[in-house]
């Protein structure tokens, strides 16, 4: 009778067991499979073992209790480790683009006092761009497009990241991009396209690199961020900060940020980005660049008004470069080390009013724009 009733016990754990693991799969959370399996296989041991009544002396009950824990805290080790992770915060290309869609009303978006001198007619170039530059060109198109919806995602005024921006370019589908210069090999697939592409410079901006803001380390040497990315300064306290070892993230290739890196860095080779693995499809995985998180002690990079205007982030600080913070008055000045300008990126296209609407971008009109969207004109305005 007591066996019969731990084969009754069996069986809907080991349904519920299943289900869990195949949902646990479709979800690619593969690290949870272990724990449980262990959860049921202790219950449905404890249970047996007490119908059995196996427990008969003090021995049994020890030797259950640690093979038992061992077995639970061996399994748990990996969730919890998983589940810390993803309790920190991150700084990722993800925002509500819809909060600068134009047309809609929304105080996010920069406006000019006046209406615009110019106002583009059909056909009105077809825009895309890195995803920190869209509220700049979201301005633009309100201050000069015929009013109608424009979806970010779908419309002739999207938002995607530079990867996607520039292939969109190279094949013909949008006429502009806005977005950091090239990588090479962006470059490589438009002189196999027999594509010329033009940059227009439409602003300035500072390459920047952050910390947890409990990290004592508040500015870096260009050499030392060459060597932490190179893999030669391995730990904080090489640079003056606590005894942990540096997590450097990096970004995926192609992206604007990991080409301003590439550049930052010129002929010193980078070490391996740190990859994790993530979830693909139906319960697939894939390994990509990691996301940062902000450990203590991580150091991660990105575009000065990303990081802090579009992802304000108090538990994140800016690292100073040579002493010397990342300002629009020292990006304007050049005593920000690491500055640059961002573009208007054309490749042949046809429809006329591209170069009236570049024009107007870096006139007086659309300048103020630039300014008072977060960025860096070109000129003092």
């Amino acid at each position: 009778m007591d066996v019969f009733k731990s084969i009754i016990l069996f069986i809907p754990l080991a349904i519920i067991t299943f289900f869990a693991v195949v949902l646990t799969l479709l979800q690619g959370q593969i690290q949870y499979i272990p724990l449980i399996i262990a959860v049921p296989t202790v219950t449905y041991l404890l249970a047996t073992f007490l119908l059995l009544k196996f427990f008969k002396t003090k021995r049994r009950i020890l030797a259950f209790s640690i093979i038992a824990g061992a077995a639970l805290i061996v399994t748990a080790i990996v969730p919890i480790r998983e589940s810390y992770k993803q309790s920190m915060p991150t700084v990722s290309a993800e925002i509500d683009v819809y909060q600068y869609e134009p047309f809609r009303n929304l105080d996010s978006l920069a406006k000019l006092d006046h209406p615009a001198t110019l106002k583009i007619q059909e056909p009105v170039p077809k825009l895309d761009g890195a995803t920190a530059l869209y509220p700049l060109y979201a301005s633009f198109t309100e201050a000069l497009y015929p009013k109608k919806e424009y979806y970010p995602t779908d419309s002739d005024v999207m938002v995607n990241t530079t990867p996607e921006a520039y292939n969109n370019l190279l094949n013909g589908s949008v006429d502009v991009i806005f977005a950091a210069g090239p990588s090479d090999g962006q470059k490589k697939t438009a002189q196999r396209l027999k594509k010329e592409m033009q940059m227009t410079p439409i602003g300035k901006e500072a390459f920047v690199f952050f910390v947890n803001s409990n990290n004592p380390v508040d500015s870096l040497t260009v050499q030392q961020i060459q060597d932490i990315y190179a893999g030669k300064i391995t730990n904080w306290k090489e640079v003056d900060g606590n005894n942990e070892t540096i997590r450097a993230f990096q970004r995926p290739a192609d992206s604007g940020s990991q080409t301003a890196l590439e550049r930052f860095m010129g002929d010193v080779p980078i070490m391996k980005a740190p990859e994790e693995n993530v979830p693909e499809g139906m319960g697939g995985i894939i390994k990509e660049v990691s996301t940062y998180r902000n450990y203590t002690n991580a150091i991660g990079f990105s575009f000065r008004y990303y990081s802090m205007e579009m992802v304000g982030n108090d538990q994140i600080k800016l690292i100073q470069v040579e002493d010397i913070a990342p300002t629009k008055e020292t990006i304007r000045s050049g005593e920000y080390p690491i500055s640059s300008e961002f573009y208007a990126v054309t490749a042949g296209t046809k429809n006329p009013n591209v170069q009236p609407l570049i024009d107007w971008i870096v006139s007086d009109e659309g300048q103020e724009l630039v300014e008072k969207t977060g960025y860096v004109s070109l000129d003092e305005h």
